[in-house]
């Protein structure tokens, strides 16, 4: 059976779904703005202009359609916070991810990560797909992969072959995606079935796609934990709020303390006491996105053990690509989408 092209810009994808449509520069400017993207084209190619960007909003994925219509350049401000998955429809685009430069064409996408710079330049002619994914929801799903907090940001390789493995894969999901979501009646508007769809997506590029977290992952997955080590995390995890040593740990483990190093270096890729330490940070973030009116971050991050406000900034910007104090705001005004 001869397989159907995704679309083409002729016919933009979900019409139905409009975001924004706009062929005025400042208008287009100022929307992107509002989304934290600079957009820049030359005086001679602004009567070209025709911006339509569509899009469908889950939980924690947006899939969206893009167009510009005139040859542009687009910046992403900093302080965005999601993965950026960016998958050609027609036409050919060049996307910087760092000091790393991904020609997008039919067979090569791009993703981006929060902690790297992103910009793009793309022809007039090229339509493509965006997937903005949330951060916080991939870290959780690795978390859980690899049984452990994070010791860094997580980063993708922001290459993505279309033609093989996670990327053919992906396209000919997302092929069948976009039609579904084009149907009014789709089950992929069940919430149940969203969060299938956003588990396909989120963990199949974990498990399949290389990142700076891909051999702990595959390390995680072949060494499962012993008893002993099962007894160490839980005592760590239970005691997240209090003074822990290495004899706390190795008591409540059962193990001799160079044993205990072993295995945990076997285990996590890490020490005991720099694994509580990630573990603290993970639960200030989670305190800080749960934060009632008149919380503070210092307040937040003394009730699980850090006293020294600027060391712990500099650490949690480190581990998450943002300021503990950018974490709590973006938890009362939340970062901006598409849609906000």
């Amino acid at each position: 059976m001869q397989r159907r092209p995704m679309r083409t810009a002729v016919t933009p994808v979900f019409e139905q779904h409009r975001v924004f449509h706009s062929r005025n520069v400042d208008e287009a400017r100022a929307f992107l703005h509002g989304k934290e993207f600079r957009l820049a084209l030359a005086r001679r190619d602004a009567p070209q202009l025709d911006l339509r960007i569509n899009g469908v909003y889950l939980p924690n994925v947006y899939v969206g359609y893009i167009q510009y219509g005139a040859p542009v350049s687009v910046r992403a401000h900093p302080t965005r916070s999601d993965y950026w998955l960016q998958i050609p429809l027609r036409g050919n685009f060049q996307t910087t991810v760092g000091h790393d430069i991904v020609a997008c064409s039919s067979s090569h996408a791009a993703i981006s990560s929060p902690s790297r710079g992103i910009a793009l330049r793309s022809d007039a002619g090229s339509a493509r797909l965006n997937l903005s994914i949330s951060r916080d929801e991939v870290v959780r799903q690795l978390v859980a992969l690899l049984g452990r907090p994070l010791h860094a940001p997580l980063e993708f390789a922001p290459e993505v072959n279309l033609g093989r493995g996670y990327g053919r894969s992906l396209a000919r999901y997302l092929r069948l995606a976009v039609a579904e979501f084009e149907r009014g009646d789709s089950m992929l508007f069940n919430p149940l079935m969203q969060t299938q769809f956003e588990q396909f997506i989120i963990v199949g590029l974990l498990v399949s796609h290389p990142h700076n977290c891909t051999e702990a992952l595959h390390r995680s997955s072949r060494t499962p934990a012993s008893r002993d080590m099962k007894r160490a995390i839980d005592y760590m995890q239970g005691n997240l709020q209090a003074p822990i040593t290495i004899a706390d740990i190795a008591d409540a483990s059962r193990l001799a303390g160079r044993t205990l190093f072993q295995h945990f270096r076997a285990f996590a890729g890490t020490s005991p006491m720099q694994y509580v330490r990630n573990a603290r940070f993970e639960k200030v973030r989670e305190s800080l996105l749960r934060a009632a009116p008149g919380e503070n971050v210092t307040d937040i991050a003394s009730a699980w053990g850090f006293a020294h406000m600027g060391r712990f900034a500099v650490e949690y910007r480190k581990h998450f690509g943002e300021s503990p104090s950018e974490t709590l705001r973006g938890h009362v005004r939340p970062k901006r989408s598409w849609r906000n």
